[in-house]
């Protein structure tokens, strides 16, 4: 045997058609093939292997002992591959798999719920796993390979993630229908002084850009009471204890009444969510379809 040679795995699909079969027509009848093809691939792995696997008779093949005591390693070769090919195929139509995404848990409660809905109902077979994270943790889970991506706002995008744009957002007060500030079509940055706020607390989500963009306009704010959750600042609103500076998509998907949202001008300021990736790794197939679902809600959800 040349120790340099590797039987094909059309080799081996024909030596295995050919001992089942006992002939080279049904064989290549078999394989969707012709018969010269099949006796070319019997040809080549006899040399390689530098032994007969089959005695030729007038009606039909016979297997020699070299041969039957290589067809259960041939069919186990065979039954691996085609193992590995049905899961790569199941794995591309979505009938298996693993889905992972880090994101804050108040992105999460109004981004993702319809979107799990519909993606889970067409694709029950998938698994998706959230994992819901402090801001400051959002980044490092990306580009640690906890999760196949992230949903959110890098606060300091760098040059090893991906970044595309998935909700155009930014800042905006949200306050009572009676708050001196409602009646204003736009709120600037100077119209906060004096009035009491509500937002997140210091090193958490949008904290630090409030508090640099509040000094850029020259604006001391009067931060009353601060949360970890956006969630509890617009119940906070909603009793009458200030009014709250936070995203405006996330106000808005509250759907609150009682409560008006203000974009904040002078300067405005963007608060872009975006779908975040390890820079060069692919996302797998189920990945790209829950992405492009959850474009899909958010498209509905705007019109």
């Amino acid at each position: 045997m040349n120790p340099n040679f590797s039987p094909t795995i059309r080799q081996l699909r024909a030596f295995v058609e050919v001992h089942r079969l006992r002939k080279l027509s049904a064989a290549a009848d078999k394989l969707f093939v012709t018969q010269s093809a099949v006796s070319m691939l019997l040809r080549q792995l006899e040399e390689g292997l530098d032994a007969r696997l089959f005695d030729r008779t007038t009606r039909s093949l016979q297997p020699t002992p070299a041969a039957t005591e290589m067809l259960p390693m041939a069919e186990r070769i065979l039954r691996d591959v085609d193992a590995l090919s049905g899961g790569f195929r199941d794995l591309a139509q979505l009938e298996r798999g693993r889905i992972s995404v880090a994101i804050t848990p108040t992105l999460a409660s109004f981004l993702l719920p319809e979107a799990i809905q519909r993606f889970v109902q067409a694709h029950p077979q998938v698994r998706l796993q959230v994992d819901d994270c402090a801001p400051d943790q959002f980044v490092s889970r990306v580009l640690g390979e906890h999760v196949d991506f992230g949903i959110g706002t890098p606060e300091r995008p760098g040059a090893e993630i991906d970044a595309q744009t998935l909700l155009r957002d930014h800042l905006a007060l949200v306050c009572l229908q009676d708050h001196p500030l409602a009646r204003l079509r736009s709120v600037r940055w100077a119209d906060l002084a004096g009035h009491s706020l509500v937002t997140v607390r210091p090193g958490y989500g949008i904290r630090s850009l409030i508090e640099k963009t509040a000094a850029q306009a020259g604006v001391n704010l009067e931060v009353n009471h601060e949360v970890s959750f956006l969630s509890t600042a617009l119940w906070m609103t909603s009793s009458g204890m200030g009014a709250a500076v936070m995203p405006a998509a996330f106000a808005h998907a509250e759907g609150n009444p009682a409560l008006v949202i203000r974009p904040i001008s002078a300067p405005r300021v963007s608060r872009d969510v975006s779908v975040v990736t390890k820079r060069g790794r692919s996302l797998s197939a189920a990945s790209l379809s829950f992405i492009e679902t959850l474009r899909g809600t958010l498209a509905r959800r705007s019109h």
